[in-house]
């Protein structure tokens, strides 16, 4: 009974809340005021449905049983995903029927589906490039976008002033990218948590409003375009064949990203970047270099951002300072922290979801903003190490290893 009441208040009270702006619509052109109260009762119901929900399960977290929600659902996933890697047979049958599909795509759907997939696997390339500073090396960056920005100029300007094509313009792009985190990252070198998210959060504002406020060269709110799409030896290509092209060219470079920073994370520097996330002072005491092994997470984490930003310039022909504003990299943050910070795998499926699933689910895109929100506020309580929580290390002492030891003691 108390549950309830409980739920009762909650759903009165969110009545009270929203009913000015759900259930009062105002036409200024009648001079009319139109009411919608039956708005309020669906609501008042929902509300009343979910906080029994909501109680329910914070009930059964608190006695230690399992909950079905997003957490036993990214459990699952977890324990799934661990299962492919211990046996190379499944895991070898999976990536082959993932690569068919990801190779079929373009051919067997419309470009329409295809442009959505190449703007989805951008996303992934560049939610693995800030998974590298944000889940190896456990620095909170909000201004991720701005090297995105970079790359996506450097290509652009290096065009219109220089002729240049895209062949050379990524790898430029990608050097361009890695500068400007390197110049965020010395004077950063000191500041942790909430003191470096809000310095790179003015580094990525101080892009975008010297992108809008200097017409001369960037183009200022106007931008720049007639960019040309990336060519093929020449080749002249209609609008069909060269989004097919760019799509498997972006899904080479996702392929490229994945292999580079799973190497990356069993190699000397990856094993520094997660020791450092882990604890920076005992990490210091180790003997680690902390400022050249900081450097290297803002390196290595701008340049795949470079990358992508060229990328989007040439599939997009047309840029401007507002496809870079600080949701762009909210959402990308999101998307590390919804996957899992650490976890190639889950970065890869959370981006997928949070790019895809506004697309095809237009009929409710009213309610995209409130239906992300109460997805992230559910992740954080029930599943709040992501849908597939990254791996740590174990060491395990073999029966030869234990007779040594004892002996030696």
């Amino acid at each position: 009974m108390r549950r309830v009441i409980k739920a009762l208040l909650t759903a009165v009270w969110f009545m009270i809340l929203t009913f000015p702006v759900m259930c009062i619509k105002v036409n200024s052109i009648d001079n009319t005021v139109n009411w919608y109260p039956e708005r309020a009762f669906w609501l008042g119901v929902g509300v009343f449905v979910m906080a029994l929900i909501w109680d329910w399960c914070f009930a059964r977290k608190s006695r230690g049983l399992p909950v079905l929600s997003l957490g036993a659902i990214g459990e699952s996933m977890g324990n799934a995903l661990r299962r492919l890697q211990e046996q190379p047979h499944y895991r070898g049958g999976a990536l082959i029927l993932l690569a068919l599909v990801m190779l079929a795509m373009p051919v067997v759907s419309s470009i329409y589906q295809t442009n959505i997939m190449i703007s989805a696997l951008l996303y992934v390339m560049l939610a693995l490039g800030l998974n590298i500073v944000v889940g190896l090396a456990g620095q909170l960056v909000l201004g991720y976008v701005a090297f995105y920005a970079v790359g996506a100029y450097a290509y652009g300007l290096l065009h219109q002033f220089f002729g240049l094509g895209f062949w050379v313009c990524l790898p430029i792009g990608g050097f361009l990218a890695v500068l400007f985190g390197l110049v965020l990252g010395f004077p950063v070198l000191r500041l942790r948590g909430d003191y470096l998210a809000i310095v790179t959060l003015g580094f990525g504002e101080i892009v975008r409003l010297a992108l809008l406020n200097w017409p001369s060269l960037t183009g200022g709110p106007s931008g720049i375009s007639n960019i040309p799409r990336p060519g093929l030896f020449g080749l002249e290509m209609d609008i069909n064949i060269s989004t097919i092209y760019i799509y498997y060219l972006v899904l080479a470079a996702v392929v490229l990203t994945i292999i580079v920073i799973s190497r990356l994370k069993n190699s000397r520097v990856g094993l520094a970047l997660q020791a450092l996330r882990e604890d920076e002072i005992a990490c210091e005491a180790m003997g680690i270099d902390i400022t050249r092994v900081k450097l290297s997470a803002f390196a290595l984490g701008s340049c795949w951002a470079g990358f992508a930003g060229v990328i989007f310039a040439a599939k997009t022909t047309y840029i401007n300072p507002s496809s870079f504003g600080f949701m762009e990299s909210a959402m990308i943050l999101s998307m590390v922290v919804l996957g899992g910070m650490g976890s190639i795998v889950g970065v890869v499926i959370a981006a997928m979801i949070l790019i895809l699933a506004p697309e095809y689910l237009r009929a409710f895109s009213e309610y995209r903003m409130l239906i992300f929100g109460a997805i992230m506020v559910i992740m954080m309580i029930f599943r709040p190490q992501g849908l597939v929580s990254g791996e740590r290390r174990k060491y395990k002492i073999s029966a030869l290893q234990k007779k040594t030891l004892e002996g030696r003691s």
